[in-house]
């Protein structure tokens, strides 16, 4: 049982791996772009430790730029990482009886697109294997946010403003696909990026909606669009995948 466990935590920690160089690169940027909008170097790597959270951090990066208030920041946060309680919930259906309440409460920290992804392959996922596939990358993701938050103080300004251009060059990465096998969702993606340009050149919403309470916009209405013209039969097959 002993050798079962190590074994268990020895895997997720190897599946890790690839995930922690990922997010080596990608938190690098993040690092760049905290302190190109005034955050220190620790601020940075503290939000990174407790967030995890690569569309959540950039958002909140921005209100905080903005000088946001907590409402407009929590319900931000809220809209934005939504999908990990859908994720979690989903992945209970294959825990093991290791996930005990209080291992559940510890392993829902690591859950991400990508660690969902690679747990949700498992035939049974347990506390052993969780804890070992998200070290790496929650090391992978706070080093790279330590390394490009100090590049961002001693590069050129040209330059740390080209690579934190790099994360948003991610969620393109990870949309374009999903784009070109649903219509559905491409449309959803260009209503989003259309209400988006609304509220940044239209004078008076720039003027009266802060940047914060402008995404929760975008996502909630294009997402209530695409909840209504999506058709049946594309339900179906998410629903039987």
């Amino acid at each position: 049982m002993v050798l079962q466990k190590r074994m268990t935590f020895n895997k997720g920690f190897k599946d890790g791996l690839i995930i922690g160089a990922g997010y080596l690169s990608v938190s690098f940027s993040f690092g760049i772009m905290a302190v190109s909008n005034g955050l220190t170097w620790w601020q940075a790597v503290l939000i990174s430790i407790l967030n995890l959270t690569s569309a959540g951090q950039v958002a909140g990066v921005e209100i905080m730029a903005g000088l946001g208030g907590p409402i407009e920041m929590m319900v931000t946060q809220f809209v934005i990482n939504m999908r990990y309680s859908l994720m979690a919930i989903s992945l209970s259906q294959k825990t093991d009886k290791s996930m005990t309440v209080p291992a559940r409460i510890v392993n829902s920290y690591v859950i991400t697109d990508e660690i969902f992804g690679v747990a949700s392959s498992q035939e049974s996922v347990g506390f052993k294997y969780m804890t070992g596939l998200g070290i790496m990358p929650v090391a992978g993701w706070t080093l790279g946010t330590l390394l490009g938050a100090v590049m961002g103080n001693i590069l050129p300004a040209v330059v740390t403003t080209s690579l934190a251009i790099g994360i948003y060059g991610m969620f393109v990465a990870i949309v374009l696909p999903v784009c070109r096998k649903s219509k559905t969702i491409s449309i959803i993606c260009i209503m989003a990026v259309l209400l988006a340009c609304v509220f940044r050149y239209v004078p008076f919403l720039y003027a009266h909606i802060s940047s914060g309470f402008a995404i929760i916009i975008c996502a909630v209405v294009s997402a209530l669009v695409g909840v209504f013209i999506t058709p049946a039969s594309e339900l179906k097959e998410e629903a039987d995948g």
